[in-house]
């Protein structure tokens, strides 16, 4: 079996949220785990203005996926930064991309789920995953989220990200709060729980 964790991360959140979803999701015995990037759209004059160069050289060693690679997957975790209450740019290019494999159903009953990170707490991280989640069903995906079985976000004594349509973080206005320890489990959860739903299907083919 084979999981792919695909992101796109501006300052380096939802890296780290990938980077743990990925070690939730090698839990899963036979599971074979990759992460990759999805193409920058931005030059890198705007990348150096907004200040994202520098953060972004932490995960540049990634390589960058393409499309018609994603059918060799059995499980695709998406992550994306949240903008205005949907995908960025970036990832909404490479979703846009994908159409050859629409036409021929080439992802029909591939497992996949999404997690995200905002600016604010109330930045719009359901909206954005439900968001991606109506384009995994056009593709025929198995949407996978983040159950209440894990118990990480049913508390209320700190800021935290984490929904039950998958995880999540709150990476500040300027970019300064990192992942807590708390958002961090609840995407390895959704990573193990994925490529659990996933090895269970494919043990049914």
């Amino acid at each position: 079996m084979k999981t792919l964790i695909l992101f796109y991360s501006t300052y380096g959140h939802v890296w780290k949220l990938a980077e743990a979803i990925a070690e939730g999701a090698r839990e899963v015995a036979g599971n074979e785990v990759v992460i990759k990037r999805v193409p920058e759209t931005l030059p890198k004059e705007i990348l150096d203005q907004i200040g994202a160069t520098g953060a972004q050289q932490a995960f540049a060693h990634l390589p960058v996926a393409t499309p018609t690679e994603l059918v060799e997957y059995d499980a695709i975790i998406f992550g994306t930064p949240t903008r205005y209450g949907n995908l960025c740019g970036q990832m909404q290019a490479f979703m846009d991309s994908t159409g050859g494999l629409w036409a021929k159903g080439a992802l029909v009953g591939k497992v996949g789920g999404a997690f995200v990170s905002t600016a604010t707490q109330h930045g719009g991280q359901e909206e954005t995953i439900r968001a991606f989640h109506t384009e995994l069903l056009h593709h025929g995906f198995v949407i996978v989220g983040l159950p209440y079985a894990w118990q990480g976000q049913m508390g209320h004594e700190e800021v935290t990200g984490g929904t039950p349509y998958g995880a999540s973080t709150v990476a500040g206005g300027k970019g300064e709060r990192q992942p807590s320890p708390n958002e961090l489990e609840g995407a390895r959860f959704q990573g193990r729980h994925t490529a659990e739903i996933a090895s269970k299907l494919a043990a049914k083919q």
